[in-house]
């Protein structure tokens, strides 16, 4: 009985691959590639493409279309910082991929607590779970995140590599993903912790994995959405220039309650004054 229901995230996945691998690669030659290495290439490909179709159409539209509108002159990054940045992710891509491909291969053995369809659970207990699995992952990634400045030898070996944009003429929506590759992974790591903890719909674990891609381009554009309790870019560039607030991802939560919380709009109030 547990095998026929594992079979249908097996099915899903190949369904995916499908989707991916049969539209985009010529032949059918991935086919006779193991499970994992079928996994890891649509993940890497997907990736790649969400990473390169979201940041350029950011850029395109806060640094060309809406030029100054949304950023003063001197606040937008040159073309080399931005290539140097897609340099970095380019090549940390590869790795990033091996944690969704290792999630789901868990998945597939049912080691986690995964589910297959809405419909097993109803939308109510559905929707309990989703915020169970994003306020642990918050938690995840702020103490992951503090940590890796906190403690030096990973800053200094890791976390900095991403620290080098500390200027708003030195972020870009590419730097979103312009990590070390292991300091990509550890940040990422929450996500997949959490299929052990709290029953979550593959699906949707696999969705919130590739919308990481979007949401740290979001929040390094510099553009201060004023949304709360959302951590926008005008929480993440204080971020980027004091190195000892706002460790937060997507809320403010927990840099409010572990005090490191540092408010955008009073930082700015201060400086007029």
């Amino acid at each position: 009985m547990e095998a026929d229901y594992l079979r249908q995230f097996t099915a899903e996945a190949d369904w995916y691959n499908e989707i991916v691998l049969g539209s985009l690669l010529p032949g059918d030659a991935w086919r006779r590639l193991p499970r994992p290495v079928q996994s890891w290439l649509r993940n890497y490909i997907g990736g790649s493409l969400v990473y390169f179709v979201s940041g350029f159409l950011w850029c395109l539209v806060i640094y060309y279309w809406k030029r100054n509108v949304y950023l003063p002159k001197d606040a937008i990054p040159s073309n080399q910082a931005m290539y140097l940045q897609i340099k970095v992710a380019s090549k940390a891509m590869p790795w990033y991929c091996l944690l969704p491909t290792l999630s789901e291969h868990m998945v597939e053995l049912g080691w986690t607590r995964c589910f297959s369809s809405i419909a097993e659970v109803g939308w109510s207990m559905y929707l309990v779970y989703l915020a169970l699995y994003l306020v642990l992952v918050e938690f995840g990634i702020y103490w992951m995140h503090r940590e890796l400045h906190d403690i030096k030898p990973l800053y200094k070996w890791l976390h900095a590599t991403h620290h080098i944009y500390n200027k708003q003429n030195t972020l870009s929506p590419f730097a979103g993903l312009a990590f070390h590759p292991l300091d990509g992974i550890l940040q990422a790591v929450p996500h997949v912790i959490a299929l052990f903890v709290v029953p979550m719909q593959f699906t949707t674990h696999i969705a919130l994995l590739f919308c990481e891609a979007i949401w740290t381009a979001n929040i390094h554009d510099c553009i201060h959405g004023k949304v709360w309790p959302v951590m926008g870019a005008g929480y993440h560039t204080i971020h980027h220039t004091t190195y000892k607030h706002n460790y937060g991802h997507y809320t403010i939560c927990f840099d409010w309650l572990f005090n490191t919380l540092r408010d955008p709009e009073l930082d700015e109030c201060g400086k007029k004054e």
